[in-house]
């Protein structure tokens, strides 16, 4: 009988050890560069593009890698360690899938750079259709309070002159109230980039031909007519200035105001407003944390947006005139602002790649 038992316990450990799925040895993908996107039309290859389609095709980007606890799937090049994130549409949606990529065992972020390459609505008086926008601060536009603008106080003079918007800031009970420091230490509705890989990304870049068509040509004659010199006139270039996240998607004159104001408030001064997107707050929350959890290298994030189309109406038509002209696929410049985004982006994810042995090591400076 002890024999028996004996032997049944060894078969039952035996059977348990059988169960337990043996050790993986595949190491994680090394990857180089994450570009990250946004939205796509349709497929990834071969249709109407957005802003994923360019990079899909033209950076080979053929072997597809499912994460289900993301919006969309992979894409990756094995042989130049590039991997293709599409985020979809809004903050909360880039959030979740970037934190998904981050925390997935297949992949060795540690060493990444990642690229963010979106478009977006630009300010006339700072750049032009199809212009590409790097960016040191990406600053939220969502998190605030809020009351209707017909309900601004205006009991005093002194009293409405704080009121230039119904928009307040988080935990202030006034528009732009001083002093300007978050709540809880870090409301995450800042985000500065490192300045010296920037400055890196922006010379390598700045004298990139960028695509101009005779369509958007005339549609910048439309915008700032007193004002020749304006940057809305000239042909597309690459600058450097600031980012404005917002999943609400505003238009008009006085928004652009409002955009210029909360993001010089939001930076104390240091920033610029340029151009706006809607979920790089979401994607530089998530790798914020992942830097945390030592999983990526936050000073090696870089935001590129260019510009399909201008933030606001041009001179003949009204804000709510102008915005029902705003649809995607429709934008004024939205093929130029794909292709210049793949113009300006890809020579930042050559360079790293072609570089890999000391930029694996180091982030290059200028």
């Amino acid at each position: 009988m002890r024999l028996f038992s004996t032997l049944l316990l060894l078969a039952t450990a035996t059977c348990a050890l059988s169960q337990t799925p043996a050790p993986s040895s595949t190491r994680p993908i090394e990857i180089k560069v994450v570009v990250i996107n946004m939205f796509e039309q349709g497929a990834d290859t071969g249709d109407a593009p957005g802003e994923y389609q360019y990079w899909v095709e033209r950076e080979h980007l053929s072997t597809v890698l499912p994460l289900p606890a993301a919006y969309h799937d992979l894409r990756l090049n094995p042989t130049t360690g590039v991997l293709g994130l599409l985020t979809g549409v809004g903050t909360a949606r880039a959030t979740a899938s970037v934190m998904a990529l981050g925390l997935d065992p297949r992949f060795d972020l540690t060493h990444a750079y990642f690229l963010v390459a979106g478009i977006g609505g630009i300010d006339p008086h700072m750049g032009s259709l199809g212009s590409a926008v790097w960016s040191d601060y990406i600053v939220d536009g969502d998190l605030a309070h809020e009351i209707d603008a017909r309900e601004i106080p205006n009991a005093t003079p002194a009293e409405r002159s704080l009121w230039t918007t119904g928009y307040v800031p988080l935990g202030k009970s006034t528009p732009y109230e001083q002093p300007r420091q978050p709540r809880f230490g870090d409301d995450g509705n800042i985000y500065r980039l490192n300045p010296a890989l920037v400055t890196w990304a922006f010379n390598l870049t700045k004298d990139t031909p960028l695509l101009d068509t005779p369509a958007i040509a005339d549609h910048r004659k439309a915008y700032l007519a007193t004002e020749p010199d304006s940057p809305a006139h000239r042909p597309p270039f690459v600058l450097r200035a600031d980012n404005l996240s917002a999943s609400t998607y505003w238009h008009g004159k006085l928004m652009n105001q409002w955009a210029h104001n909360w993001l010089a408030y939001q930076t104390d001064g240091h920033g610029t407003y340029a151009i706006c997107g809607m979920e790089d707050t979401g994607t530089l929350q998530s790798l914020t944390w992942l830097a945390k959890a030592g999983k990526v290298d936050l000073n090696r994030v870089l935001v590129l947006r260019t510009a399909s189309n201008y933030d606001q109406q041009p001179d003949d038509l009204t804000a709510a005139q102008s915005l029902a002209a705003t649809k995607v696929s429709k934008y004024s410049a939205y093929i130029p602002a794909l292709e210049d985004a793949y113009r300006v982006g890809h020579l930042v994810v050559d360079n790293l790649v072609a570089n890999w042995p000391k930029t694996r090591e180091s982030i290059p400076t200028n």
